[in-house]
C-alpha cells in the first residue's frame, strides 16, 4: 500500500508540473524520472494514456466536437 501511495504521489507531482509548464516535459524531467522509478512500468503506461484521455475529454467538454473537414469525397 505504501508503494502505491508513493507511485500516485509521484504521478500527481509530475502531472502538476506538466500542468504548470504547459506540458513541456523538459521542465519536469526530474519528476518524470521519480514517477517512473516509483511505479511499475505498466502503471506508467496506463497513467500516461489516462492523462492524454483526460486532456482530450476536457478539450471536448470546453470546445465541443468539430468533425474534420470533408476531403472532397461524396
Amino acid at each position: 500500500m505504501e508503494e502505491r501511495k508513493a507511485c500516485w504521489g509521484a504521478r500527481d507531482e509530475f502531472w502538476q508540473c506538466m500542468d504548470r509548464h504547459g506540458d513541456d516535459a523538459s521542465k519536469c524531467e526530474k519528476l518524470r524520472r521519480s514517477f517512473e522509478s516509483r511505479c511499475p512500468q505498466q502503471w506508467v503506461k496506463h497513467f500516461d494514456k489516462r492523462r492524454d484521455f483526460l486532456k482530450y475529454k476536457r478539450k471536448l467538454e470546453t470546445e465541443g466536437y468539430h468533425p474534420p473537414e470533408a476531403t472532397g469525397k461524396s
